[in-house]
């Protein structure tokens, strides 16, 4: 038998009211699971639902032990820390995420076991023809460059969240302690071999999403962050070019006022130029502050070491 033979599937979910899709969800992953003739089980997380989706997840619980694992926390943490949390339950070689919302069809799992059976730690997927609007593609196409870029390992589509990762890389990210995690770069950076496959998109199949504009602003700013220090860099690059920029302002300031005819009366005798130059340097100084103080803040989260989730309660095991 290969070493690479997939024998037990764990698939887990992160779910944040999500009442509208998710008895649809649980149907249609344990209809696919069911296809591939493996072992498995299907661990929802709830990250603090205020709707109906605990109730609906306990049903299932009830209805498929030892099937369908229902993870609790105690409130909201994000879906990271969610992912995270079910990683720490999982028991199969291969660990399949996804979304709850259905953008990305359950119906996908047999290939990506197919992909991980061909000696891939880490299989990532591309949504074809996407469905979301110009607000989330375009942060996307940012964070995937930035990501290409901190880890070497040049995937397309770090924003799909419909991925697979053998047993061993999970492990090695429940090592990790960092609140601000990024879990498709943490996979990527303890895998020896990736690839990706193409994989559907649809529109969601009930409600609204969770992130509003600013919320996918803060995202996309927390992602950067945290996987690579490359805005520092910029930052440098800024100081770089604006102090060039005021050396050749001062010099052509320079020449106009001895060259120029009434060179002290151009420009207010200097006083809109001094204020143009000034702004450009205060505006310089006050976003090189925010970034750097966003640095420290994130070192400041992960001195405190406090646990970046807490377990409610699980429904669902045999053995617990």
């Amino acid at each position: 038998m290969s070493n690479n033979k997939v024998e037990f599937i764990s698939v887990v979910v992160p779910v944040y009211n999500e009442e509208g899709c998710l008895e649809e969800l649980i149907r249609r992953s344990l209809a696919a699971l069911e296809k591939t003739e493996r072992r498995y089980e299907l661990i929802l997380i709830d990250d603090g639902s205020r709707d109906r989706s605990p109730e609906i997840m306990t049903a299932a619980s009830e209805a498929n032990p030892d099937k369908v694992i229902s993870c609790f926390l105690n409130r909201n943490y994000g879906q990271h820390s969610a992912i995270m949390a079910g990683f720490s339950l999982v028991r199969g070689d291969l660990i399949i995420t996804i979304d709850a919302d259905l953008q990305n069809p359950p119906e996908e799992f047999g290939r990506l076991v197919e992909a991980a059976e061909q000696g891939n730690d880490v299989v990532g997927t591309i949504r074809q023809n996407r469905k979301d609007s110009i607000l989330r593609t375009l942060p996307s196409k940012v964070v995937n460059k930035a990501a290409q870029a901190a880890t070497g390992v040049k995937m397309h589509d770090y924003g799909c969240m419909l991925r697979a990762y053998r047993r061993h890389v999970v492990e090695a990210m429940k090592q990790c302690h960092e609140r601000s995690t990024f879990i498709p770069v943490l996979g990527n950076s303890f895998a020896r071999n990736t690839c990706e496959i193409p994989v559907g998109h649809s529109e969601r199949a009930a409600g609204e999403s969770k992130y509003s504009f600013w919320k996918l602003i803060n995202l996309q700013f927390n992602l950067l962050t945290c996987m690579t220090t490359f805005p520092l860099r910029i930052l440098t690059y800024f100081g770089i070019l604006s102090g060039l920029a005021g050396f050749l302002l001062s010099l052509y300031i320079i020449i106009r006022r001895f060259v120029m005819e009434n060179g002290d009366a151009w420009g207010a005798f200097g006083v809109f130029t001094l204020f143009a130059v000034l702004f450009i340097f205060v505006g310089i100084q006050m976003f090189g502050i925010g970034l750097i103080g966003e640095y420290i803040g994130r070192i400041y989260t992960d001195v405190r070491a406090r646990p970046a989730f807490f377990i409610d309660r699980v429904l669902g095991r045999k053995d617990q």
